[in-house]
């Protein structure tokens, strides 16, 4: 993969928890922090509504509890989940933000990392429109990319030790030391390979461009 590009186009307000440029389209599946919680995690994520299918209104209407059940098969596996993700990295790079980043979005579930448990509490989650079959788009990596680099600038408590792949509703897998605990939920990231790239890329996030293959769909837990 080629090496990417990134620019510094996004900001972020430490305050109100919001990014841009991003469209904001709130979820009511959020609700409020632990006091004195530092933000020292992000956790990437995986999803496609239906399975393999990319570009529909699923996905927002999911987080939005607005999600027809009946309208798909497999939406009768997951009918009643309450779900969120601070962010979504739609397949042409539109950035949407359902959660502000001061609040808890439910994106994690039951979840542990580096021996803590409540990961939802801690972290920030971000989903990338995608599937395990498919890979993702250059403009996904580059605005993660972009995204990441002003995560961390205005929380500087992450950095590349505290990015983690969702690999269940268990556990994550870090990508300092590619630890890792199988489970059988349905979110989680499969033959993920980590891709050097510049310290210039990421700056606090090199050599992690984050450019692995794919991810599998699927829906975190709640």
């Amino acid at each position: 993969m080629p090496e990417l590009n990134v620019s510094s186009d996004y900001t972020v307000n430490a305050e109100s928890g919001l990014v841009e440029p991003a469209r904001l389209c709130l979820s009511p599946n959020r609700d409020a922090r632990p006091a004195n919680t530092s933000l020292d995690l992000i956790v990437l994520h995986g999803i496609s509504l239906p399975p393999g299918e990319f570009g529909g209104s699923e996905i927002e209407a999911l987080f939005q509890n607005e999600l027809d059940w009946d309208a798909h098969p497999y939406f009768g596996e997951i009918r009643g989940t309450q779900v969120s993700a601070h962010l979504l990295i739609r397949r042409d790079g539109e950035l949407v933000q359902f959660v502000p980043f001061t609040e808890r979005a439910w994106h994690a579930g039951e979840s542990c990392f580096r021996g803590r448990a409540r990961c939802n509490d801690f972290s920030i989650g971000i989903e990338l429109e995608g599937e395990d079959e498919t890979p993702y788009d250059d403009c996904q990596y580059k605005v993660l990319l972009a995204v990441l680099l002003a995560l961390t600038t205005a929380y500087p408590n992450i950095s590349a030790r505290e990015i983690a792949l969702a690999t269940g509703c268990a556990c994550m897998m870090h990508l300092g030391n590619n630890s890792r605990t199988a489970t059988n939920a349905p979110d989680r990231l499969t033959h993920w390979t980590g891709h050097r790239t510049t310290r210039d890329a990421v700056v606090s996030l090199a050599p992690y461009a984050l450019a692995g293959p794919h991810y599998r769909c699927g829906i975190p837990p709640g």
